[in-house]
């Protein structure tokens, strides 16, 4: 049913862009259709992963049956404009490269909490750094964000999670 907060995420007649496309790849709404090949980039990247959450210890364990149901999360939160997951596909959608999330904050002087990452098999390429640097350019001309947060990237653990609460 929904919230009955008074609080959006993003204003009511934000139109959400629904793709982003580059020569080297396309973000589009993550959903379910995604889920085998995004199990697939999940579990071949854990050490990754930990580096984007460190304290969560995902995707130990992560069964595709529990990526199909966190996927349709992901997509009704889409859906009801609470968060926005975006699944990073190659051009010609044969593989998931990895995702970008963007997600409200309780954290004083921030409007949004970025958290992005690329497969395991991309570490040694410039993707990780162009998807940053694509991602932030995309929130200053695209989104209603002002002070998008990216912790772990451009702030540490250490002093995002020691942050007041708005």
């Amino acid at each position: 049913m929904g919230s009955r907060s008074k609080r959006h995420f993003v204003p009511k007649d934000f139109v959400v862009p629904s793709e982003l496309k580059t020569a080297k790849f396309r973000l589009r709404m993550l959903s379910i259709d995604d889920a085998e090949k995004d199990f697939e980039a999940v579990v071949s990247s854990p050490a990754r992963l930990s580096q984007v959450w460190p304290d969560s210890g995902w995707p130990a364990g992560l069964t595709l049956r529990q990526n199909l149901i966190d996927l349709g999360w992901h997509e009704k939160e889409f859906q009801n404009r609470s968060s926005f997951a975006y699944t990073m596909v190659a051009p010609d959608e044969s593989r998931v490269l990895g995702c970008v999330y963007f997600y409200p904050t309780d954290k004083a002087g921030y409007d949004a909490e970025v958290f992005l990452w690329v497969r395991e098999s991309e570490a040694a390429t410039d993707l990780d750094r162009d998807l940053f640097e694509i991602v932030q350019r995309w929130l200053a001309s695209d989104w209603p964000f002002e002070h998008p947060a990216y912790p772990g990237r451009t702030i540490s653990w250490e002093l995002w999670d020691s942050l007041p609460i708005k």
